[in-house]
């Protein structure tokens, strides 16, 4: 039995005129928001300098059916090969897989679909499965509409196990413990892709460079925010219970020994959710880096750790971390995103860790529901006032299975009591696509 696990690509044609012209292309398994933007590459030419995340979910999914199944089980990422769509049909006409999971978003899945029918029409007797963000609310639509064999709600690692063996239809959450998540294999690598991810922020990222997990999850209901809302937790409407699942540092270090000794990285990026819940996990992590001897960074909430535990970091070789803030305007935080985060103090640790001297990239979302374009330039206000390194500014996605993809359809929720969506809201699922929509209307010619 032969199976693949992919990451289709996903290009949306040439934009601009010579010699300035860029492809739009997708980013998907890997990104919390699967959105597009112009890009370096084209179809079957590769840049290295694009923005690239490694599909996590993907990769513990295809090592873990190796494992578990005596199926011939393999992993193409044609995002990261930058592959034409004609050169990905023809492979998988060639190799006539018995299986093929796909990782899908409300903001691909019109690419995905057309995709998956064409795979259909070359392959008719592979069976199609559809994993991803897009399976949490879909599912009994995706598998009566399309050539779709079965659909795997939540993280599939033990899911893909199940269809695999010989279930279809829908797959609910079947999450891996956290006894079976430290004795799991360690996520796919080999010479072609391993090199190939890449995340320039923070500032002072080394290339090559691996993005890897020491935790699973979030505890935290961000409105917007997906993974933590369909993949590790099923939460649409932010009343259920969210928990982190943790690595221990045997199988950090054992994991990192391992990678940094084939394909010769010069950083680490812990990309969790959120890395720094609590001190003790950091602290474990922070001995772990000690021995690997790299330089390191992560993705963090400003106000879970102590300023020690920081300065730990800092010792053991973080050079910067990424921030997430979502607005500059306290209300909008509270009531909007239910974030929990006091501005001020945050401000007072981006001022902290640059006198450590750590470099920091601060996370702004922009077009929440009911966030006024005063509040929007109150966000503005707040990054000018601060000394960060880099920033970035996206649009407020609207992704299924999330709490805002649910307010749309309910009108209120309660945990958001402030989020309101009029007829003048944004509805976009593409973060790339919204924020560049609200730059046109919203910040040309303003003042911040």
């Amino acid at each position: 039995m032969k199976v693949l696990f992919s990451n289709p690509p996903w290009w949306e044609g040439i934009h601009g005129a010579p010699p300035n012209q860029f492809w739009r292309a997708g980013i998907r398994a890997g990104s919390r928001w699967p959105f597009t933007s112009y890009v370096y590459s084209a179809p079957d030419r590769f840049f290295s300098k694009d923005y690239l995340p490694y599909p996590y979910f993907m990769g513990y999914a295809t090592t873990y059916a190796a494992r578990e199944t005596r199926a011939d089980v393999r992993f193409r990422d044609s995002i990261a090969l930058r592959e034409s769509y004609e050169k990905y049909y023809r492979y998988v006409e060639f190799e006539q897989y018995d299986y093929i999971f796909i990782e899908s978003a409300t903001s691909s899945w019109e690419n995905d679909r057309q995709a998956i029918d064409e795979i259909h029409r070359r392959c008719p007797r592979t069976r199609m499965v559809v994993t991803g963000p897009i399976a949490a609310t879909r599912s009994e639509e995706i598998l009566s509409r399309h050539p779709v064999h079965a659909c795997i709600r939540g993280e599939y690692e033990k899911g893909s196990v199940r269809v695999i063996e010989g279930e279809s239809g829908i797959i609910d959450f079947d999450l891996l413990t956290t006894e079976e998540m430290n004795a799991a294999p360690f996520p796919y690598y080999d010479h072609i892709y391993a090199r190939r991810y890449w995340d320039g922020c923070p500032a002072g990222m080394l290339h090559p460079h691996a993005q890897v997990w020491s935790t699973r999850g979030c505890p935290y209901r961000c409105i917007f925010c997906v993974w933590p809302a369909t993949m590790t937790s099923n939460d649409p409407d932010g009343t259920r219970p969210r928990r982190a699942r943790r690595y221990n540092a045997d199988y950090v270090y054992a994991f990192l020994s391992e990678i940094v000794g084939k394909y010769n990285y010069r950083s680490i990026y812990f990309d969790d959710d959120t890395f720094n819940l609590d001190d003790k996990h950091v602290l474990e992590v922070c001995d772990v880096m000690k021995r690997i001897g790299l330089p390191w960074a992560a993705m963090c909430r400003p106000d879970t750790i102590e300023m020690e535990t920081w300065r730990a970091m800092r010792d053991s070789g973080c050079f910067g971390v990424k921030l997430g803030f979502e607005s500059g305007n306290q209300w909008v935080v509270n009531n909007i995103v239910n974030k929990n985060l006091d501005l001020e103090h945050a401000a007072e640790v981006v001022r902290e860790l640059k006198c450590l001297g750590m470099t920091v990239h601060g996370t702004f979302t922009y077009g929440l529901p009911g966030e006024t374009v005063e509040q929007m330039l109150d966000t503005k206000r707040y990054i000018a006032s601060l000394p960060f390194d880099t920033f970035q500014e996206s649009g407020a996605a609207v992704i299924e299975g999330t709490p805002l993809s649910t307010l749309l359809q309910r009108g209120h929720l309660e945990q958001y009591a402030g989020a309101q969506v009029g007829e003048d809201f944004n509805a976009e699922s593409d973060g790339g696509k919204k924020i560049e929509q609200i730059a046109r209307c919203v910040f040309t010619g303003s003042s911040a």
